[in-house]
């Protein structure tokens, strides 16, 4: 629940950062339309939350399993915390898969999959980027033509409303995404630790405890995060914010129904930031910052280990 929190108040720019930098909502209300998004988002992850809790790792039987789980989420929520503070939008997904990886590694009869880490991990990691890159380019390009003739003035009301929508979608995705993957965490553990017998079904509980846990993360706000993404990837527009959040809620959307992948909304909705911007000129975007981005999306992985790995050492003789 800790690691949810942090993940609602760290990747809650990825759903209001553009409705709040085009003022088409207030804060606040921004903030309250991402938490309910992600609260009904989340009653539709169940098969990202399958992939997580059953594919990832094979973990050692019985309380040992439980401090692998318990050191991963540690490294997670420490990669949160850190990148948090230097206003990184950075990956809480791959933050704990990393962090369950390498707490793993170490563990006594446990077992890496790394075929499905490759395919249900490092494959959307590397494609979700490059999609939400060239969907943004040519869906504002198709939004700049349509509109051409367009009053500006008008054109620009009529986005910041349409942009109600678009970010109430990108909530939605991100419950289904992330709010998942923290179920499939918690099923994990009660699976391994022998508490339930089944890999895959999920108490009506966990889904209560992890959507509620997350939208009020969400709704504590990541202003650090959301200042990144709203105002120093690129100056957005109503229009550019509407076709960022239209792309990478359709991405979310898609890989959560049809491939059940778990993928990243942080670097879905940055990349469609940085791909709707390079339609005015290439230097619109700020790549320096975009650099910055991108060198955090590849370090998350291994610093999350890493820290696993650490915590994994201290605590595994609690864990018994």
């Amino acid at each position: 629940m800790v690691f949810d929190y942090t993940n609602g108040f760290h990747d809650a720019a990825n759903a209001i950062a553009t409705s709040v930098s085009t003022r088409a909502l207030t804060p606040r209300v921004a903030l309250a339309v991402a938490a309910v998004g992600n609260l009904v988002g989340a009653y539709f992850g169940a098969g990202v939350a399958k992939t997580v809790g059953e594919g990832l790792v094979t973990l050692p039987k019985g309380t040992a399993s439980l401090g692998v789980v318990f050191s991963g989420v540690l490294g997670a929520i420490a990669w949160n915390l850190i990148t948090w503070y230097f206003g990184l939008p950075s990956s809480s997904s791959h933050a704990l898969f990393g962090g369950l990886v390498g707490a793993t590694l170490f563990a006594a009869d446990g077992v890496v999959h790394w075929e499905i880490i490759t395919t249900k991990v490092i494959i959307p990691m590397v494609l979700s980027p490059i999609v939400g890159l060239v969907l943004g380019f040519l869906v504002m390009l198709a939004v700049l033509w349509i509109f051409r003739k367009g009053h500006p003035a008008k054109l620009n009301r009529g986005f910041r409303v349409a942009q109600t929508v678009s970010a109430t979608a990108m909530a939605v995705g991100h419950g289904m995404q992330d709010a998942a993957k923290t179920m499939g965490i918690i099923v994990l553990a009660l699976y391994t630790g022998g508490f339930q017998t089944s890999r895959d079904h999920i108490p009506w509980w966990v889904f209560i405890t992890s959507a509620t846990v997350l939208a009020l993360g969400t709704y504590s706000g990541g202003w650090r995060i959301i200042r990144t993404l709203g105002r120093r990837v690129i100056d957005l527009g109503p229009a550019e914010g509407f076709a960022a959040e239209t792309v990478a809620s359709a991405v979310l959307f898609f890989n959560a129904l049809v491939l059940k992948a778990p993928i990243s909304t942080t670097h879905t909705i940055t990349s469609a930031i940085m791909g709707v911007g390079a339609t005015k000129r290439l230097s619109s975007v700020r790549w320096g910052v975009a650099g910055n981005i991108v060198a955090a999306w590849i370090l998350t992985f291994p610093a999350a280990a890493t820290i696993a790995v650490l915590a994994y050492f201290l605590v595994r003789p609690l864990f018994r």
